[in-house]
């Protein structure tokens, strides 16, 4: 098996929620964060022949790049054989033991569609490099006058900074909070949905990709 440069994008962009991760068999990737505030699902090129858990996400990509051309070959339930198509060199990866590792118990249905946007990439990356020069840890996704605007702020102090970008149109008011933190998302233009119940639902439209971020609590709908 060999894995895409799509499918690697999209494990380090998992390795960035959760560190470790259980791949499964068929063509579905999914990871939750340890506080479980975080969850996203993938579906890549490749079928996983086999389920089997990996403790150092970050590490096993790292072994994959020391190859020019590897191929990945599963030695039963323990562990797998990573070989180089251009060369001798190979490398034997140990399986982690499943019961080590946070892993998706259940897929997230959004219980209600209370508010609908898209997010542009380009709208997105230019309010992050300002909220990421600032220092500014909260994201407002607020409804008001008509508009969906995003506001980097520090909800905790009403003198802090603040940057603000217009992203679509709202049909009603609500300020929906969460953390810059949380916003591990694969760069692209996202189908944006948020829920009363308190979940944001971020799904990709060109790659197969979609995360389920946790509101904060004092997020308010109207």
């Amino acid at each position: 098996m060999k894995l895409s440069n799509e499918t690697v994008n999209v494990l380090r962009n998992f390795s960035d929620i959760n560190q470790n991760i259980l791949f499964k068999e068929g063509n579905k990737l999914n990871t939750i964060s340890t506080m479980k505030n975080i969850m996203a699902k993938a579906e890549i090129k490749e079928s996983i022949e086999q389920e089997f858990g990996v403790y150092d996400l970050p590490e096993f990509l790292r072994a994959i790049d020391s190859f020019q051309s590897p191929v990945i070959k599963f030695n039963g339930t323990t562990s797998l054989t990573i070989n180089d198509e251009k060369s001798t060199l190979k490398a034997r990866y140990a399986f982690a033991d499943k019961s080590t590792l946070v892993a998706p118990e259940k897929e997230i249905k959004m219980p209600d569609l209370s508010v609908c946007f898209q997010l542009k990439n380009n709208n997105y990356e230019s309010l992050k490099k300002l909220y990421t020069n600032l220092s500014l840890p909260d994201i407002a996704i607020e409804g008001k006058n008509g508009k969906v605007s995003l506001v980097a702020l520090d909800k905790k102090n009403s003198n802090s900074n603040q940057s603000s970008i217009v992203v679509g149109e709202a049909d009603s008011e609500f300020k929906a909070f969460i953390k810059t933190e949380n916003m591990k998302l694969i760069p692209g233009d996202y189908d944006v949905v948020l829920s009363k119940k308190k979940i944001a639902h971020f799904k990709n439209q060109k790659v197969k990709v979609e995360y389920w971020i946790a509101l904060e609590a004092d997020s308010v709908f109207n």
